[in-house]
């Protein structure tokens, strides 16, 4: 039953059999890729041992989060983790394990679009920013702000607004800003452009930030998200400072000045990727603590109050109603304020969220913020032929092992041996499906070398209780009871045995598990695992089969093959068992007496 169990939580239809049964394999025994980091401290004094295992802790949960499964973060030293992660690329890997910085909530100052070039000073001076109307600036203004619009289509909206209205206001206010010229053209996001204008506040940006802005292209589509902080920043952390204005660039090439951090990472308390009831749509609940509430009430009151879209077609308003969700200096989205927000509850969602995006979006919020920065120092690809040689070497070790247990059992147990071997079958198949199950659906577990070694020992394991058992129940015809009673008595004494034998095996595992690190854990999780699966199977299957094979007239009968015999026993005659000593020894000495008169 219990296999049956275990089975049909496994797979979907008997095409997807193959796939439902796949064993997930660790990083010693599949690709991956180990990358090697080192933490930065702006005091560049080596990180407490708290701050390390509080990184340890976010990025397991990040890179977990994802769906990869086996996945490990180990410290070296005082200030080096080395992150494994099996079945990524490179590139996929380094990209997961690199953006796991600080987070910030800053507002957004200045905003251009992709051009493929800089940015020249005099399209965004405050004049042509400040009136809409004038003729030269109409239809790229309108360009950028339907470009501008439809990019910036998430929203912060109070966590007690309903999401419907919420929609139905951006929906409104892209409406106008696209409506603001009649014919408006792609140019402003077209690579081709010499130039993009320049929309948000000019006057609230100070001069070096603004040399920095009109300096840098950011890069369409970028492979590497970090690259343009190269081009205008020469002190690494430049770009995350939270007291200071910035300039970032998001992943469509456009690029920004954004205000002093108003919340940090710290701040948020807690974030969940949700379905709004009302709109069909996904969105992410945020909660933030005290301090980030207030912080960041005072900021939307005045975004909202200032520059709310819907009473003005200016698209400066649009973009200084923005904030931008930046994690290691990149931009990860910029939602519009959809209104005062100073309960420290809101919901970021917007027309173009699906599972997937929210579920990226609430991890960012959750997972993003590190205590301390890390730098990439090395970056390597695992190859499966690493543990081929180690794997076949143990699985010819399981099987030299699992055939000497099987001649073993047939060959003193007889029988008995019947049992062994199907309680060995058993267990090897419980064993396998539970792998599976926990590999499945990425559990968080992935088989490895170490692995493999806690299966080959629960070999020894199953083994010894039904020798227990088997010792325990000869014992009993040795003293000359019927089979039936004999199976009964020898598993009474049995099992208090075997469950004091695997409660000190389980409890081995689990502190090995526990003050483990590394490979030596996928060990202990496996003995830990097979060591329980090993009462199972003596409980259920094991005890309950003899039984059942004692009411047979082979066994029942003592055959000379059954492993119960008893004069190859040595048992004694029931007879004999109940006669006193005294008697036995008088009726001896009569019998000598007669013969020799005899």
């Amino acid at each position: 039953m219990l296999l049956s169990v275990l089975g049909g939580n496994l797979f979907s239809s008997p095409a997807a059999w193959h796939n439902d049964f796949k064993v997930g394999l660790g990083l010693d025994l599949s690709s991956g890729t180990v990358v090697t980091m080192k933490a930065q401290t702006p005091n560049g004094q080596v990180p407490s041992q708290g701050a390390m295992n509080a990184a340890i802790s976010i990025i397991t949960s990040r890179v977990n989060g994802t769906g990869n499964s086996g996945a490990q973060v180990q410290q070296q030293g005082n200030d080096v983790l080395t992150v494994s992660v099996p079945g990524k690329g490179s590139q996929d890997t380094v990209r997961l394990v690199s953006t796991t910085a600080l987070l910030r909530f800053r507002p957004v100052l200045l905003e251009a679009a992709y051009t493929g070039t800089p940015t020249p000073s005099a399209s965004a001076s405050p004049s042509a920013s400040a009136h809409p109307s004038a003729t030269p600036s109409a239809t790229p203004r309108t360009s950028a702000s339907a470009t501008s619009t439809a990019k910036t289509s998430a929203k912060i909206v109070p966590a007690a607004t309903p999401s419907a209205s919420a929609s139905t206001h951006a929906s409104a206010s892209a409406s106008t800003h696209a409506s603001s010229s009649p014919s408006p053209t792609p140019s402003a996001s077209s690579p081709a452009s010499a130039a993009s204008t320049v929309y948000g506040n000019p006057s609230a940006v100070d001069k070096n930030t603004r040399a920095l802005f009109d300096k840098l292209v950011c890069p369409l589509n970028p492979t590497n998200q970090d690259a343009w902080k190269k081009q205008v920043y020469t002190n690494s952390g430049d770009w995350d400072n939270p007291a200071a204005q910035t300039v970032s660039c998001d992943t469509s090439g456009s690029k920004y000045v954004l205000g002093a951090a108003a919340v940090l990472g710290e701040d948020v308390t807690s974030a969940t990727a949700t379905l709004d009831p009302n709109t069909n749509g996904w969105g992410v609940n945020v909660t933030l603590d005290g301090k980030g509430s207030s912080s960041f009430g005072t900021l939307t009151e005045h975004q909202f109050g200032t520059y709310e879209p819907s009473a003005s077609t200016n698209q400066d308003d649009f973009v200084l109603n923005q904030i931008a969700v930046v994690l290691d200096g990149n931009i990860v989205t910029t939602p519009q304020t959809q209104g005062a927000l100073t309960s420290g509850t809101f919901i970021i969602n917007g027309s173009s969220f699906t599972k997937t995006t929210a579920t990226q979006l609430q991890d960012v919020l959750k997972y993003g913020h590190l205590p301390v920065r890390f730098d990439i120092q090395n970056v390597s690809s695992v190859s499966p032929q690493l543990g081929r040689a180690q794997l076949d070497g143990g699985l010819i070790a399981a099987a030299i092992g699992l055939v000497l247990v099987v001649a073993y059992s047939f060959l003193y147990y007889r029988g008995l041996g019947l049992v062994s071997v199907s309680s060995l079958v058993v267990a090897a198949s419980l064993s396998y499906l539970s792998v599976v199950l926990l590999t499945k659906d990425s559990k968080g577990f992935a088989l490895n070398l170490a692995g493999i070694a806690g299966l080959i020992v629960a070999i020894g394991i199953t083994a010894d209780s039904f020798v227990v058992f088997f010792e325990r129940l000869r014992d009993e015809v040795r003293e000359g009871k019927q089979l039936r009673p004999a199976v009964e008595a020898g598993w009474k004494r049995a099992r208090r045995t075997i469950l004091v034998s695997d409660t000190v095996s389980f409890l081995a595992a689990a502190l090995l598990y526990y003050f483990a690190i590394g490979d030596v854990k996928g060990f202990a999780y496996t003995l830990g695992l097979t060591t329980i699966i090993d009462i199972v199977v003596v409980f259920l299957f094991t005890k309950p089969m003899v039984t059942l094979v004692a009411r047979t007239k082979f066994f029942g009968n003592g055959h000379r093959l059954s492993g119960l015999d008893p004069v190859r026993l040595g048992a004694r005659a029931p007879w004999r068992s109940s006669v006193p000593r005294a008697r036995v020894r008088s009726s001896a000495t009569t019998s000598a007496r007669n013969s020799g008169e005899a």
